[in-house]
């Protein structure tokens, strides 16, 4: 199973350069069955990150280019009158697929934004009082551009919280960027790549998170930093439970990402920033001097860490 893992990490970092860390994040929110937020300005590979995995894995990718008048019906899909056998007959939207890229997420309206939440939750879709399946393995891919880029409408806190991760790409280095440019001189390196793993085989590494072992000490260690959030003086509210969960289920994956059989610490203060950053709302007067980042890091320095 590790073998497949290496092999996907590899295919990607071919085309994605300098970015083994959210690559890593990508696949763990993959493995435990979440939906990924990229935030970052525009041109930092976001899209070719997303597209970089589903060309890694033989699944069907679907993207929505997201606009202000896009409608939730696009995605979801509309029930057509059939003249013929007179009666409705369901169109499926893109959200019929197994990985959605869903582009610029922040261009649409809080309603279209919205229409993707049981989906996110409960891997299907209620249109016209029916509800269809979607199938297996499904996962959302997001990006979206900072919230003070023109046009842009942020994404509600209901909605965000159905992320199981929001993660950034940062800026190239020198030799990086080189490199970057080298890679597209005639063509871009995506265009050429193949899956690396099979659908089953990914479902067969997700059933592998599973088998991950975490001790209860660590499990108190994940309850004291979400009880501490939600006392923080600089924090309107902290993250619900559906966080706690999420850091777990997100520790066993990357626990897996790192050939090991069971969870220590160091890997919840590793990935606590990505798991809980968009799931705490900082209070309006500490909001011009702090960051979602800032409060987690202090949050983590004042807890002990178990041994």
């Amino acid at each position: 199973m590790s073998h497949n893992l290496n092999k996907l990490i590899k295919n990607i970092q071919s085309v994605i350069v300098g970015k083994e860390e959210p690559i890593k994040l990508l696949i763990v929110s993959l493995l435990a069955k979440g939906h990924i937020l990229i935030e970052d300005t525009p041109g930092l590979g976001k899209t070719i990150l997303a597209r970089a995995l589903s060309k890694s894995i033989s699944t069907r990718l679907k993207r929505v280019q997201c606009t202000p008048d896009l409608l939730p019906s696009d995605i979801t899909g509309v029930s057509i009158y059939n003249e013929q056998e007179r009666s409705f007959e369901f169109k499926a939207g893109p959200i019929f697929t197994n990985i959605l890229l869903v582009d610029e997420i922040n261009r649409t309206t809080p309603r279209t934004q919205s229409s993707m939440l049981e989906a996110m939750e409960e891997e299907q879709v209620t249109v016209d009082g029916k509800t269809y399946k979607l199938p297996s393995p499904f996962m959302v891919i997001a990006t979206q551009n900072p919230i003070e880029f023109h046009g842009t409408y942020p994404l509600p806190e209901a909605q965000l919280d159905r992320f199981f991760m929001k993660i950034g790409m940062g800026y190239p280095t020198v030799e990086d960027e080189i490199e970057i440019m080298q890679m597209q001189e005639k063509e871009h390196p995506i265009e050429n790549l193949k899956p690396v793993i099979s659908s089953q085989e990914l479902l067969e590494l997700q059933k592998q998170v599973l088998n991950i072992k975490i001790d209860k000490i660590v499990l108190k260690y994940i309850a004291l930093i979400m009880q501490a959030l939600r006392k923080h003086n600089s924090l309107a509210y902290g993250a619900s439970p559906r966080g706690s969960l999420a850091l777990m289920h997100a520790s066993k994956a990357f626990a897996l990402v790192e050939k090991k059989d069971f969870v220590d610490p160091d890997i919840i203060k590793r990935i606590a920033v990505p798991v809980l950053s968009h799931r705490i709302v900082i209070k309006p007067q500490y909001s011009a001097s702090l960051t979602n980042e800032d409060i987690i890091a202090d949050v983590l320095a004042k807890i002990e860490v178990p041994k």
